[in-house]
């Protein structure tokens, strides 16, 4: 008798128990009957994982986004680090690398957002969406602080959730067809936001630049203030003062250059004044300290590095009415559907942190943290100077831009991560002016400063 004539349970596998599941099959029968007639025996061959091909939609990828070079700079130091921990599990890194603050938030603004958030729990404190532009109190509060003397209105200010996503909201309204320039080095979100919006052509390795971009040189050698007269005409102008990374302010003289460079060639100027409050020198905080500003200016600005928001989110952006497109329609009515559409505004408990931050004491206690990083970014400049570097920034920032002279800046960055286990910032990850540049964040805890100088001393002495 063929053995398919008797099968027993014992040798039928759960896999085709559950396969034969349709049929009167008892799991509890020892002994089933099959008819010898007509039985068809099926062989299951498992295909090999690599010859698998994985399904496919027919949506063709953004070919801006393909345009990217690697990843965002901070997640691949991110990345790296946690590779050198994986290598090194009982390491102490100290990370003074992604611009990320340390400090607690201080009491008397976490204390508004409690009762805020506490508030939302009763009937009488509850509310849902609120304006997208944010509450009418906060905005009136930064206009007050920030921008009273500079004709600026309260209802030209745009609350948000920080700096960074605003950048991409105006890239949105300026849309494909604008042409860019960038400070050299900069904070790489301008570049990577213009890549997918599809401002720019694709990257060129020779020179490490993407093509229709215009990169403004910032150096040493022209105290990092691009030399004007050799800047094509754009559309859109970013800049940043202090700069991120290398925490050079410009002057008031160079920005009235710049706003009559804007004027001249009716471009508009994108200003990040992120890092306005660690101001030390007599430079302008806004854009609008200079005449004719409103015309060709918008400025962003944020929380993060002044109250320790880098987790709450909270920000804004200056759009004057005064500001026109080529067609006369006014920029801030665009920007506003934009905000409209893509944003259902800042949350209420972190407005509510917002407005105890512009009050007498939370404008004291924001001067303090900012007092307390800026004294980091002394002892590093000392250090580094101690050492023979030549060293840029800290006055003005709460980054320090140090010069390793025909290096290649993730070189230095490996070798400062694997003999110090300290991560830092390579400056390519700003754009090609950055090579031979790290820059070191004052953002840290003062022993981790204090112990991170320590090992730069042991390391280049």
């Amino acid at each position: 008798m063929s053995l398919m004539n008797s099968l027993s349970t014992s040798m039928i596998s759960s896999s085709s128990s559950a396969f034969l599941a349709a049929t009167s099959f008892n799991s509890r029968t020892h002994i089933v009957s099959v008819p010898v007639k007509g039985i068809n025996v099926f062989k299951c061959v498992a295909t090999p994982q690599e010859q698998r091909t994985a399904y496919k939609t027919k949506v063709s990828r953004n070919e801006n986004i393909a345009k990217l070079q690697a990843g965002y700079l901070f997640p691949e130091v991110a990345r790296r680090r946690a590779a050198h921990l994986l290598k090194y599990p009982n390491a102490q890194v100290i990370s003074l690398g992604i611009g990320d603050t340390t400090e607690p938030i201080p009491d008397v603004i976490t204390s508004a957002m409690a009762k805020r958030s506490h508030a939302l729990s009763t009937l009488e404190g509850y509310s849902g969406y609120g304006a997208e532009q944010g509450e009418k109190a906060l905005r009136a509060a930064l206009n007050s602080v920030f921008y009273s003397d500079f004709g600026i209105e309260e209802d030209d200010l745009f609350v948000s959730d920080g700096a960074k996503c605003d950048i991409s909201r105006l890239q949105v309204v300026f849309g494909s067809n604008v042409t860019m320039a960038v400070q050299d080095p900069s904070y790489p979100a301008y570049v990577d936001s213009s890549v997918i919006m599809g401002q720019t052509g694709q990257f060129q390795k020779d020179v490490e630049k993407y093509a229709n971009i215009e990169y403004m040189r910032c150096t040493p050698e022209n105290g990092f203030f691009p030399d004007l007269s050799t800047v094509a005409r754009t559309d859109i102008i970013f800049f940043c003062s202090p700069n991120n990374p290398s925490g050079a302010a410009a002057t008031r003289e160079q920005l009235t250059r710049l706003v009559q460079f804007a004027r001249e060639n009716g471009s508009i100027i994108v200003y990040d004044s992120a890092y306005a409050m660690y101001m030390s020198e007599d430079n302008p905080r806004s854009i609008f300290e200079i005449p004719g500003a409103k015309e060709v200016a918008i400025e962003t600005a944020s929380f993060s590095k002044y109250a320790g928001f880098t987790g709450v989110r909270l920000g804004w952006t200056v759009v004057p009415k005064q500001l026109l497109f080529s067609d006369g329609f006014p920029v801030a009515k665009d920007f506003n559907r934009i905000v409209c559409t893509c944003f259902n505004g800042a949350s209420n408990i972190a407005q509510a942190g917002g407005l105890a931050c512009l009050s007498p004491e939370g404008l004291e206690a924001m001067q303090e943290v900012i007092g307390f990083y800026k004294e980091n970014t002394k002892i590093i400049v000392e250090t580094f100077n101690s050492l023979g570097f030549k060293v840029y920034g800290g006055k003005n920032a709460p980054y320090v831009w140090v010069h390793f002279p025909g290096r290649n800046s993730w070189d230095v960055f490996s070798e400062i991560l694997e003999k110090t286990h300290i991560v830092t910032t390579p400056g390519t990850g700003f754009g090609p002016g950055g090579e031979g540049f790290i820059r070191v964040s004052a953002f840290g805890h003062r022993e981790n400063v204090l112990e991170a100088c320590r090992r730069f001393k042991q390391l280049y002495n």
